[in-house]
């Protein structure tokens, strides 16, 4: 039987969790319960050996409970990442990795990679089906022109120009969840795709007069609100719901990161989905869902590589 404890607390988790032992069972007790599974083959029968390992019967292969997950092949104790994750999650709009590392003793280096690996783990809660009344719309990401120095600005970006910044498209479902995605531009060839893997043929859609819609008014119920004339609110349409959600993404990246690269910006979008998706859950309640949803990984060549 599983039983998840509970923290309300940094100093509660560091109690709970003293040592790599008591970690590990943490994770064994919460990811596989009583039935311990091979990554190799589910199927195969697996043997308990000493110190947390195991071993898969059919392919003679070691593992932990770390295996395929975020902490393979770290040498970084699971309670600093504990500690690290459970101070990301509850930040409501993010740590810098300089303070990081300030509060875990490693370096900003490491503390930037542990960063972007737990990042990677956002990404199940940015694949949601959304279904009902849909607000879909875009933003740019990259600052403000006027704010950069005279050397650095950029020419003929007015507008919907992205040359200096990337597009982002948004659908947030109506009392439901929120998917972000980055976006090549907003030409219509780019917005349908992804708001048809996305959103229910069946659900009634919401956006700005932007033409890029004008292919999925044909599939969808659509109605729009026309920002250019100065409307934002006719009766039940409108997009204030997924404009706010731009905004936390904003604020978050301007008020706690200052900058993000064009690779990188899908993992910061992710953070923030998964930030308002869970938001209605218990700290307590966020970090072990976080925990159940670990099987993503990358190494720090692979985060550098342009």
């Amino acid at each position: 039987m599983m039983l998840v404890l509970k923290f309300k607390s940094i100093t509660d988790l560091m109690t709970a969790f003293p040592d790599e032992d008591s970690c590990l069972d943490h994770l064994e007790n919460i990811r596989w319960k009583d039935d311990i599974t091979s990554p190799f083959d589910p199927e195969s029968k697996v043997y308990k050996c000493k110190n947390h390992r195991y071993k898969c019967k059919n392919t003679g292969k070691y593992f932990n409970v770390k295996t395929n997950t975020l902490f393979e092949g770290t040498r970084i104790p699971l309670q600093k990442w504990f500690i690290a994750t459970w101070m990301f999650l509850t930040h409501k709009k993010g740590v810098p990795s300089c303070q990081l590392a300030r509060d875990l003793g490693v370096t900003q280096k490491t503390a930037w990679f542990m960063l972007h690996r737990i990042r990677l783990c956002f990404s199940f809660e940015n694949d949601s089906e959304l279904d009902n009344e849909v607000e879909v719309d875009e933003t740019f990401v990259g600052g403000k022109n006027k704010n950069r120095h005279r050397d650095k600005k950029v020419k003929k970006c007015q507008g919907r120009s992205f040359k200096d910044k990337t597009p982002v498209i948004g659908m947030i479902e109506r009392g439901g969840k929120a998917v972000a995605k980055v976006i090549k531009d907003t030409s219509k060839e780019s917005l349908t795709p992804v708001i048809l893997n996305t959103v229910n043929t069946n659900a009634k859609l919401y956006s700005d007069e932007w033409m890029g819609y004008n292919r999925v008014k044909e599939i969808y119920d659509h109605d729009f609100v026309d920002h250019g004339k100065g409307i934002y609110v006719t009766g039940n349409v409108y997009t204030n719901t997924v404009e706010g959600f731009w905004s936390m993404i904003k604020r978050g990246i301007i008020g706690v990161y200052h900058y993000t690269s064009r690779k990188h910006l899908q993992k910061y979008v992710d953070e923030f989905v998964f930030r308002r998706n869970t938001r209605q859950m218990s700290p307590n309640d966020v970090f072990h869902h976080f925990l159940l949803n670990t099987n993503y990984r990358t190494t720090y060549k692979e985060l550098i590589t342009a």
